[in-house]
C-alpha cells in the first residue's frame, strides 16, 4: 500500500523536522520516517474498520427496531442494509479482525458511527438501495463504495477525531482514502474472510526507495544545495522559505539517486508537495528551479537523465542564447520576486 506519493511527503516532514529539532541523529530519524510510514498503514486498516463499526452501529438500532415492532405489532423492519454482502465480509476478515483486536482507539468510544449511520440513512443513495429489488454482492459492494466517497472521504468531523486519535494521520488521510475505495472495489465474494487486504508495502524495492532518499538528501546537505548556489549565484538562500529549500533537496537526491525515474517526474511530484507544505507561490518557484538545476547538471555531466530541450531565449542581438542559461535567467527574475514576496514591502526611509 505505502507506495512513492506517501514517502516522498513523509521524508519531506521528516526532513524538515530533523533540521529543526536539534538532535541530529540520523538513524533515529530514519526509525521515525518508517514509524511515520507504517502509521500510515494503521490509518488504512482503521478506516476499512469504520465500515465495520457503521454496520454494528446499524445492527444495534435494528435490534432495538425489531423489538419496538414485535412489542407495538408493527411491521418488521428491513434487514437489508445490516446484511450487506460486502460489509459482513468486511466484518468477518481475519487480516482486519487481527488488527482491530490489538487497536486501543475503537470507533465505539467516538459519535461517528452512529453520526455517519444517520446520515446514510437520510441519504438518497440509501433510500434507492433499500428500494431496488435487485439483490447481489456486486450492489451490496457499489452501495460501500458510493458511501465512503459520499460520507468518509470528505469529513471534517471525521477529520477531527482521527488528528485527536494520532497526529501522524493529519497529512494521510486523503490518500489513504485512495486505497481503501481501491481496497472495495477488489473484494471478491468467493473469498470471504480470507479476502486479502492490501499489504503495508508493496515491495523492498519501495522500502529501499525510502531509505536511500531519506539518506541521500541528508548525508549530501552540502553538494546538493551548492547545486541550488549555481543556479541561485550571489543569492543567499537562507533567505527562501525554509522548506522550499528542503523540498529542493530531497528532489536533487531523488535526481541524483535514482536513474530510472525521469526527470519529469521528479520535479512534478515535489512542486505537488510544495503546493501543499510551503508558500503559495512556492510551486511555480520550485518548478523553474528545479528544471534549470537538472538541465546544468545535465549539461556539465554530473546527472546521466534526458530532458526535452527548452526552446532557447534571445539575447538583444537576435541570437539565440544557451538554453541552461536561459532557463537560469528565468529563475533569477521568479528568485528576486519570491524573495521580495518573503521580504515584504520596504520601510520608508527617514527623510521620504
Amino acid at each position: 500500500m505505502i507506495n512513492r506519493e506517501i514517502i516522498r511527503i513523509k521524508i519531506v516532514q521528516l526532513t524538515y523536522a530533523y533540521y529543526q529539532n536539534g538532535n541530529k541523529n540520523i538513524d533515529t530519524a530514519e526509525k521515525e520516517l518508517f514509524f511515520s510510514l507504517s502509521k500510515a498503514y494503521d490509518l488504512y486498516n482503521h478506516l476499512l474498520s469504520l465500515i465495520v463499526a457503521v454496520t454494528r452501529e446499524a445492527q444495534r438500532r435494528l435490534e432495538i427496531a425489531q423489538a419496538r415492532a414485535k412489542r407495538e405489532g408493527l411491521a418488521e423492519p428491513s434487514q437489508k442494509f445490516v446484511y450487506n454482502r460486502f460489509a459482513i465480509q468486511l466484518q468477518e476478515n481475519k487480516a482486519l479482525n487481527e488488527f482491530i483486536g490489538n487497536q486501543k482507539a475503537v470507533w465505539a468510544d467516538t459519535p461517528i458511527p452512529g453520526q455517519l449511520f444517520e446520515a446514510i440513512e437520510a441519504s438518497q443513495i440509501y433510500q434507492d438501495y433499500m428500494a431496488s429489488s435487485e439483490d447481489s454482492y456486486d450492489a451490496d459492494r457499489e452501495l460501500w463504495r458510493k458511501l465512503y466517497k459520499t460520507f468518509i472521504q470528505e469529513n471534517a468531523d471525521l477529520d477531527a477525531v482521527l488528528e485527536d486519535q494520532s497526529l501522524y494521520w493529519n497529512d494521510d488521510k486523503e490518500i489513504v482514502d485512495t486505497f481503501v475505495l481501491k481496497t472495495i472495489k477488489r473484494f471478491k465474494e468467493q473469498n470471504g474472510a480470507k479476502e486479502e487486504l492490501l499489504p503495508e508495502w508493496d515491495s523492498d524495492e519501495e522500502k529501499d526507495f525510502a531509505r536511500k532518499l531519506f539518506r541521500a538528501a541528508i548525508m549530501n546537505e552540502v553538494e546538493y544545495q551548492r547545486f541550488m548556489s549555481e543556479i541561485s549565484r550571489n543569492w543567499d538562500l537562507s533567505r527562501l522559505a525554509y522548506m522550499d529549500i528542503v523540498i529542493m533537496q530531497i528532489a536533487i537526491a531523488e535526481l541524483m539517486t535514482f536513474p530510472n525515474i525521469p526527470v519529469s517526474v521528479t520535479i512534478n511530484e515535489f512542486v505537488d508537495i510544495a503546493k501543499l507544505y510551503s508558500t503559495p507561490k512556492s510551486g511555480g518557484y520550485i518548478n523553474g528551479m528545479l528544471d534549470a538545476i537538472a538541465r546544468n547538471l545535465i549539461k556539465t555531466n554530473r546527472l546521466m537523465k534526458h530532458m526535452d530541450p527548452v526552446k532557447g531565449a534571445k539575447d538583444k542581438s537576435g541570437a539565440e542564447k544557451d538554453e541552461t542559461a536561459a532557463e537560469g535567467e528565468q529563475v533569477k527574475m521568479r528568485h528576486r520576486r519570491h524573495i521580495k514576496r518573503e521580504e515584504g514591502p520596504k520601510e520608508p526611509k527617514a527623510d521620504e
